[in-house]
């Protein structure tokens, strides 16, 4: 049959042999790398590497180190591992074969799998590789899986913050701010598990606005909406951080206090907040002025707190409050009489 010997030698340019291998090397007898391809001569760094002494430059790892080049001759079929020894000590995994006439050896490497992290490392293109190189098939793989995963990271993102504000909106009365009832039973049962297993007792206050109807009456709804704002307000500035502040009516509020069950310190809060309600309120150029009535109770009082009898309880006293003339707290105590008249008077 005609044709080339399978033993028949092929000679190639060290440009071309550069564009099929990137990251190979031609290394005569004495240790001189004599050729690089273009790759590779860019990860190994600004100092020329034509020239230098390949065991300078590289060091081997496995399958055992090699102090001559003899030794790294005696490796020619072997799988190798080895590094830059200097910079950033770039891994690479390769063989070699050793040339006829002896003219050297060629050394062809890669990255193996750590072929992303040295993309980055070394700003590297699919121009640094062979076409025919899985390499770029790799790239791209990567790319378009770090595209996705950013995708997904940032729709879960996105997911995850717009069930937060659905959730926040559902627990958030839409004109205060405020907790709304539903935030409040949360909040009272969790309140009432903590006391019920001797963590902390709380307070809860009812208040009620009075003369708040006025308001609405005389200089209308707008203006009983910037009320409201402002009753939110001093809510917010009388009580703390992890206080519960609900609005559970028109003008109806619910505050849950943990760890105050002091009669003293009750009474303290009540009357900052029912000083600030009173503070006039520029209503449209017009000054108008509120008020508040609030009925209070403590966990302490019942043997297991429930959230119904102390929501009544609460309530009961608030009545009591405006009999008694609105613009004051009642703290509800069990077995002591609230104001006999069981007329239930206006909220207002």
């Amino acid at each position: 049959m005609d044709g080339a010997r399978p033993d028949d030698p092929v000679v190639l340019a060290a440009a071309d042999l550069g564009r099929l291998m990137p990251l190979s090397l031609w290394v005569v007898p004495d240790g001189q790398i004599r050729a690089a391809g273009p790759t590779l001569a860019r990860v190994c760094g600004p100092d020329p590497i034509e020239g230098a002494r390949f065991l300078d430059r590289f060091e081997l790892t496995r399958p055992r180190s090699a102090a001559t080049m003899e030794e790294v001759r005696r490796l020619a079929g072997q799988r190798l591992q080895l590094r830059l020894r200097q910079g950033a000590r770039t891994a690479f995994r390769g063989h070699l074969v050793a040339l006829r006439e002896d003219r050297g050896i060629l050394v062809n490497l890669s990255f193996g799998i750590a072929v992303a992290e040295a993309v980055r490392e070394h700003r590297l293109t699919s121009a640094d590789f062979a076409p025919t190189d899985l390499t770029v098939e790799l790239l791209y793989l990567t790319e378009a899986k770090a595209v996705v995963m950013d995708e997904l990271a940032a729709l879960n993102r996105r997911l995850r913050a717009a069930r937060s504000a659905a959730e926040t909106q559902a627990m958030t009365d839409a004109l205060t701010g405020l907790a709304n009832r539903r935030a409040l039973d949360a909040a009272l049962a969790r309140a009432i598990e903590a006391a019920a297993r001797g963590r902390r007792g709380f307070a809860l206050l009812h208040l009620d606005l009075d003369l708040f109807k006025r308001v609405n009456d005389t200089l209308g709804h707008a203006a009983g909406d910037l009320v409201l704002l402002r009753v939110a307000e001093v809510l917010r500035a009388e009580t703390r951080k992890h206080d519960t502040v609900a609005r559970v009516g028109g003008d109806e509020f619910v505050v849950i206090l943990p760890g105050q069950v002091d009669a003293g310190q009750i009474d303290a809060v009540a009357a900052r907040i029912i000083a600030g309600l009173e503070a006039p309120i520029d209503c449209a150029g017009k000054p108008c002025r509120i008020s508040g009535s609030i009925g209070a109770t403590v966990s302490s009082h019942y043997a297991v707190p429930d959230a119904e009898a102390m929501l009544g309880d609460a309530d009961a006293a608030l009545y009591a409050s405006k009999r008694l003339g609105r613009g004051r707290c009642t703290l509800f105590r069990p077995g002591t009489r609230l104001p006999a008249d069981k007329r239930k008077p206006g909220r207002d």
